[in-house]
């Protein structure tokens, strides 16, 4: 009897430690399935989103496609990959989302550049949350501002239009292809405001992306363009515009090898339009460290080479403290330049 009660409590043992573990890995696996963040490297597991703030074609919407299109192929994230257009307020709408319903969300991410920094500091039109409403995770791929005229235009190099715009600001006319205290803005009127130029005094016009800011320079109606370089490369290339300048720390290749940077001219300025990829603002260390992981590692495949090739991107790669330090650094020109433009808040 004494043996066979022995025997059933060790069998009773068993069935009860098989019992609770099967209760721990059911748990788990539901805490998984909810979002909860997962310790140790099991992240992710279910499907990703990555959020472009605007419509489909665009900047945003061309890097969050190509970045889920190589991850997916290179098979670095062997979880399914989605892109979604979330448009409105340059990109305010959605921040405002990501900084709150998301927050907490590591399977949503976005892809952004430097609105992120002028929508928070602007005065109208502003967001509430900026970049350390997120986590950094990556800079990518790096633009840069130019200034362009027509190609029969009168001037041969920036100098020339910035004596004239010191002269009588009233007759010159610089369209972009963003609203006024946005990107293009900026780039319009950084030379000026480098030149000792009041950068209020500057006639900005602006249109609906820079194809329409482009259209209005080469029907006579502006004298010059201020808008991201790559925009600019096939016109350039077709003759149909000069670029006057870049706001590179150095000549750029290729197309642009010619054309001088504002440093070259005597403006101690550059300006970086960077794109890079945001997770919400409460990630883990293990979530930070996958992505971080994942992210050098397609920057050095030969398929996003040729992604890069094919979009006309220069390559970029910072990862997450060095793109957090470099998104202060550049925190603190655009609100100089919103200040002196009376436009910060």
């Amino acid at each position: 009897m004494q043996k066979k009660a022995r025997w059933t409590t060790g069998a009773f043992a068993v069935l009860m430690a098989v019992s609770l573990t099967a209760c721990g890995s059911s748990k788990t696996a539901q805490g998984t399935e909810s979002g909860s963040k997962e310790k140790g490297s099991s992240y992710p597991t279910k499907p990703i989103t990555v959020v472009a703030p605007s419509g489909a074609g665009g900047g945003w919407d061309k890097t969050a496609r190509s970045l889920t299109k190589i991850l997916s192929e290179t098979k670095l994230v062997s979880q399914t990959m989605t892109v979604e257009n979330k448009p409105g307020g340059g990109g305010t709408v959605y921040m405002a989302e990501f900084a709150t319903k998301e927050k907490k969300n590591p399977y949503t991410l976005m892809v952004s550049s430097p609105p992120i920094l002028i929508n928070n500091l602007k005065k109208e039109g502003s967001s509430p949350y900026g970049y350390k409403d997120t986590t950094p995770l990556a800079q990518l791929t790096k633009d840069y501002g130019a200034i362009a005229v027509k190609a029969d235009s009168k001037y041969s190099d920036l100098k020339a239009l910035i004596a004239d715009l010191k002269a009588d600001p009233s007759k010159i006319t610089m369209a972009g292809g963003s609203s006024p205290g946005s990107m293009d803005h900026l780039v319009s009127i950084l030379p000026a405001f480098k030149s000792g130029i009041d950068p209020k005094s500057v006639k900005y016009v602006s249109y609906d992306g820079g194809g329409e800011a482009v259209a209005a320079l080469l029907g006579n109606n502006a004298t010059a363009i201020g808008t991201d370089a790559s925009s600019l490369e096939p016109y350039l290339k077709s003759g149909k515009v000069k670029v006057l300048a870049v706001t590179s720390s150095e000549r750029l290749k290729g197309t642009f090898k010619d054309v001088p940077t504002l440093k070259e001219l005597g403006m101690d300025t550059e300006f970086n339009i960077w794109r890079g990829v945001f997770g919400p603002k409460d990630m883990s260390k293990e979530e930070l460290a996958f992505w971080e992981k994942t992210l050098k590692a397609m920057t050095e495949k030969e398929e996003w080479k040729k992604e890069l090739q094919a979009n006309t991107w220069e390559s970029d790669y910072r990862n997450s403290a060095d793109f957090t330090k470099f998104l202060g650094e550049q925190e603190k020109l655009v609100k100089d330049l919103l200040t002196a433009l009376n436009m910060a808040k």
